[in-house]
């Protein structure tokens, strides 16, 4: 083993992420003298964040060294690690797509980028993207482990599991740690005193277990106060939610009806079931709180506030590096120190769950150290929450066998399955809809679908 670590970062031009990873990577001691390419498509994107990598490893007294790359193989050229964050078509024109076209059917969506006709839509787009790095992963860093953080995370780790199972791979998310912290909130109970256990799949896993570490080492069950406190109107705190926007009243109602807490933002949620956005109810919306076109809102911040930001970072000699809550460096940490962490991450299920097909993606506990990643089986899942995953991952199935076997019938199917937009629109709309959006993203989309005739039913 080389003495420091080469760590790929593919899609570095998404510089804010690449900072919180990488300054998270730069202030762990074994990993301070990393090399790290840094590679995108968008060389402008790639010299910010550059100048941001260079100010990190200046302010933290790093070794660290760099190189900038916007060819791809190149990159990842004896890697050890591959940080994977792109966003395939970005903001405009691919995500406004995604949210006017069904919005022309009634269809309304607050994220859309996990499942959905606009989860289905990004997984399309980003999935032989993903593929294209496997392939020259397999020829250039066969040994390297991907930390895949691109959405649709349940989407993609299924589909590179199912092309390319010889990769190591782990997709990361950090619902569950920011779910944790805002429990704890509402709680007023400090976040390193709660101890708890998650499972299922990407943004549709529940807490089993939620429990306060006690002062003589025992635990208590805190699901009975989340359940009074949502009874009588304490919880959710607004203060405790990290998006203002949107108060944790969709999940406490789910944890109302179906006795868990789901890991994964409300505005997500609302969007992942058929009960709580209905073109003919907007009582519901206001009831719950939900923030129709987040996504969209979101990423116009976001652009504003970056333009002020990369002003800043140009002009400072040092930069604030916080600890994020990403897990990234932590994984990179026990992998190459051999010091065992246990995160929680996404991988294809070989038995992990029981209660969910074979290789679907699953989110679960996982032992990492420098045997790699070790996933934890859990079982005796609720048979409730299994079928609201189910309803899931129907969808994810038909997209991931779309691509597979390049067959444009399974996207109609995929969306038929959607849960929220079976329950919004009918087939000849969903149908019709489905060919409007593949018509609209054109060459984003892969060769074998941009080309493809439209399906007629008779």
């Amino acid at each position: 083993m080389q003495a420091n670590p080469k760590i790929t970062f593919i899609g570095a031009g998404s510089t804010v992420f690449m900072k919180n990873i990488i300054g998270d990577v730069l202030q762990r001691p074994a990993l301070a003298g990393a090399h790290v390419a840094l590679m995108d498509i968008n060389e402008q994107r790639l010299k910010e964040s550059e100048i941001v990598f260079e100010k990190l490893v200046s302010s933290v007294g790093a070794q660290a060294t760099h190189s900038i790359h916007t060819n791809q193989r190149e990159a990842l050229e004896g890697a050890d690690f591959v940080v994977v964050a792109f966003q395939i078509g970005g903001f405009e024109p691919c995500t406004v797509t995604d949210f006017e076209v069904p919005k022309q059917f009634g269809l309304r969506q607050t994220i859309a980028d996990t499942l959905g006709i606009g989860g289905i839509m990004r997984g399309l787009r980003t999935v032989p993207h993903l593929w294209s790095i496997c392939k020259d992963m397999m020829d250039v860093c066969p040994e390297a482990l991907m930390l895949q953080y691109v959405n649709p995370m349940a989407i993609n780790t299924w589909a590179i599991a199912a092309k390319y199972p010889k990769i190591k791979q782990v997709g990361l998310c950090h619902s569950v740690q920011h779910t944790a912290a805002e429990l704890a909130s509402d709680l007023q109970i400090p976040v390193e005193k709660i101890r708890y256990l998650s499972a299922g799949i990407n943004h549709v896993a529940y807490f089993l277990k939620f429990e306060e570490i006690m002062e003589d080492g025992s635990y208590r069950d805190l699901y009975p106060a989340l359940h009074k406190g949502y009874a009588d109107g304490t919880y959710p705190r607004p203060e405790s939610s990290w998006n203002p926007r949107c108060p944790n009243k969709v999940r406490y109602e789910m944890m109302k009806r179906v006795g868990y807490f789901a890991t994964e933002s409300s505005e997500h949620f609302a969007e992942y079931v058929p009960w709580f956005i209905k073109r003919d109810r907007p009582d519901l919306i206001e009831r719950f709180g939900i923030p129709l076109d987040e996504y969209p809102k979101r990423c116009v911040e976001q652009i504003a506030d970056w333009k002020t930001k990369l002003q800043e970072y140009r002009a400072a000699d040092k930069i604030e590096v916080p600890n994020s809550v990403e897990n990234a460096s932590e994984i990179i940490n026990s992998v190459w120190t051999g010091t065992p962490s246990v995160i929680y991450g996404n991988i294809a299920n070989k038995g992990y769950i029981p209660a969910l097909p074979e290789g679907c993606a699953v989110e679960v506990p996982i032992l990492v150290d420098r045997n790699g990643i070790q996933p934890t089986r859990v079982e005796n899942l609720p048979p409730q929450l299994a079928a609201i995953m189910r309803s899931n991952i129907n969808v994810q199935e038909l997209v991931v066998e779309a691509l597979l076997t390049e067959n444009r019938e399974h996207i109609y199917h995929a969306a038929m399955m959607d849960p929220h937009t079976g329950a919004e629109l009918d087939l000849d709309q969903i149908w019709e809809m489905v060919d409007e959006l593949i018509v609209k993203h054109g060459d984003w989309l892969p060769g074998w679908l941009s080309g493809a005739k439209k399906l007629r039913v008779a």
